[in-house]
């Protein structure tokens, strides 16, 4: 037509792509109208580049999709033996008929108890679901347990908690010289420059700070010793060695874990690098998404945008650590969960169970007639789409397998699936399967006191830690001013590790403490130990001159003496 100059669209030009709202507009009684008609193609151009299903070639943003999955060839082979690494039934009629089972089973179940109003604190009506909050009260005699240990621990210096903890793990280990892998000579210096990150001087204020430090010398070790992968090994060794003290057996079995976004101000020269999320007022930031074990050890951290929401690295954070952990649920606030989370966590193995807030506004999806089930009718929200589901079964294993063997990573797929305004066929199908799973949680939250209780615990063992992290990350009023990323990344991972030194610190000291009781006769049950927390600072000294005493250091196999006990 633009060849020729012809001005009238032909009436057989293709219009398959022209959407309901269009037609009006594009489709009239003298035919075809070009001018909406070019229109609405390039608006369902814009539409399907930014949600994949169109691409073009040798382009970073709007690359194939197939490019980031294993290729297709290695999916079918590892379909035709039997070898996905995936912790499901991968045969969709098997999948499906499964999940409709217990999907039908449990609204079975649910509905007659609603009916009945047998549901354990909670009611639903026509107006909706009400659940009665819980009892967060701490028992009076775990309160004066907590209080008499947290007096017994020792004070002690941020230094030379440091500096014991290393000559328990020798976690400075790790920080090997990136060409010659040999560990720091100066284990001094490396630990005054990870402190620095750690509490937020950096490193010329701890050059200042540090007697017998230089800037010099701490940039070089920073360049040269401190890295991702460092600090990531060092953790795992911290979080490994505190997860093996039979103390934290009390807190948890290290299966369960939870996950929270911190937001940090960004001032200084490094405002222009963090971004606002009315949520948090109108400054910018940078948020840490920390994950910690029902243990209470963080064991990881990622630096993020404050306005991406947090259930795009939720999966991060549990594929990607190096720890010895092994987690079988995970716990996340209301901004940790969407669909597609729900359905890739069931996919890789783990029991999703996020608290979500305005729970009776979140809907129910159904195998069968909403009918079914009258004493849920408020609830329900409409039926699973089984047809688009088996469509796109292969792309959904496709891309769970591709997540599991690391070929690319969780945040990027849900970013890209969950961020379109037009979602694709394959984020379609996913949305269904996560409905399903939020689904049969949902039936499990409304039965399940004790579930409730475990998330509840969780998540405020994430909050009691940000404090923790809070008061440690104290320098320069808590902002982040380090311009660039990179620097900014070694705050987070500073910080983590040196709470994660302080957890493992605690938690040795506190069953000393325990054991110093028993030895005077106080008879402390086990039911009064899990109140207990190695989250409390107030007997670390996190301020002034950073001195690496070694002679005040205890020998080796010795430890600190406890202060007296409140009745000495």
């Amino acid at each position: 037509m633009n060849s020729n100059s012809a001005r009238k669209m032909p009436p057989n030009a293709p219009v398959a792509f022209v959407k309901t709202r269009w037609k009006g507009l594009v489709i009239n009684d003298d035919g075809i109208d070009r001018r909406y008609y070019e229109l609405c193609a390039l608006s369902e151009l814009r539409n399907a580049l930014r949600s994949g299903d169109i691409w073009v070639q040798g382009s970073r943003q709007f690359k194939d999709f197939d490019e980031y999955l294993i290729p297709t060839e290695k999916y079918t082979e590892l379909k035709s033996v039997g070898s996905l690494p995936l912790p499901i039934e991968t045969d969709c009629d098997h999948y499906l008929n499964e999940r409709r089972e217990r999907l039908a089973q449990q609204l079975e179940t649910v509905n007659r108890m609603a009916a009945a109003n047998d549901l354990p604190d909670a009611i639903i009506t026509e107006s909706g679901l009400k659940i009665t909050p819980l009892d967060a009260l701490v028992p009076s005699q775990a309160q004066a347990l907590i209080d008499q240990t947290s007096m017994m621990l020792p004070r002690v210096k941020i230094t030379e908690l440091l500096m014991e903890v290393d000559e328990w793990t020798d976690f400075t280990r790790h920080f090997t010289h990136l060409k010659s892998g040999e560990t720091a000579k100066d284990k001094t210096m490396l630990l005054s420059a990870i402190l620095a990150d750690g509490i937020n001087l950096g490193l010329t204020k701890m050059a200042d700070s540090c007697p017998g430090a230089t800037y010099a010398r701490l940039s070089w070790l920073q360049a040269w010793h401190i890295r991702d992968d460092t600090y990531s090994q060092g953790l795992a060794a911290l979080v490994n060695a505190q997860s093996s003290q039979a103390f934290a057996a009390h807190w948890g079995d290290g299966s369960t874990s939870s996950s929270d976004g911190q937001r940090f101000k960004v001032g200084g020269r490094a405002e222009s690098t963090g971004h606002i999320n009315p949520k948090y007022g109108a400054e910018p930031g940078r948020m840490f998404y920390t994950h910690i074990s029902d243990q209470y050890a963080p064991f990881n951290m990622k630096l993020v945008n404050v306005g991406v929401r947090d259930s795009t690295y939720v999966l991060d954070g549990l594929l990607y650590h190096e720890s010895d952990l092994r987690i079988e649920e995970h716990y996340t606030d209301t901004n940790g969960f969407t669909d597609h989370v729900f359905a890739l966590m069931h996919f890789l193995g783990y029991r999703f169970a996020p608290r979500i807030r305005d729970l009776g506004d979140t809907k129910l999806y159904v195998p069968g007639k909403s009918s079914d089930y009258p004493a849920l009718a408020a609830m329900i929200g409409g039926t699973i789409n089984e047809k688009c589901i088996r469509e796109h079964w292969d792309e959904i294993l496709r891309l769970a397998a591709s997540i599991k063997q690391g070929t690319v990573t969780a945040s990027l797929m849900l970013r890209k699936l969950g961020s379109y305004p037009r979602q694709n066929g394959l984020a379609v199908a996913l949305r269904e399967l996560g409905r399903i799973e939020r689904t049969l949680f949902i039936l499990d939250w409304l039965q399940s006191i004790e579930l409730r209780r475990r998330v509840h615990a969780g998540l405020n063992k994430g909050e009691a830690r940000n404090a923790l992290a809070r008061a440690v990350f104290f320098y320069r009023l808590g902002e982040i001013r380090d311009r660039s990323f990179d620097q900014q990344r070694f705050r987070a991972s500073g910080l983590n590790l040196v709470t994660a030194a302080i957890v493992l610190w605690n938690t040795v000291y506190l069953e000393r403490t325990v054991q110093a009781l028993h030895a005077k006769g106080m008879l402390i049950g086990d039911d009064l130990l899990t109140y207990l927390s190695p989250l409390g600072w107030e007997h670390i000294n996190l301020a002034g001159d950073y001195l690496w005493l070694r002679n005040q250091k205890p020998e080796q196999g010795k430890f600190r003496p406890l202060r007296p006990s409140r009745e000495a």
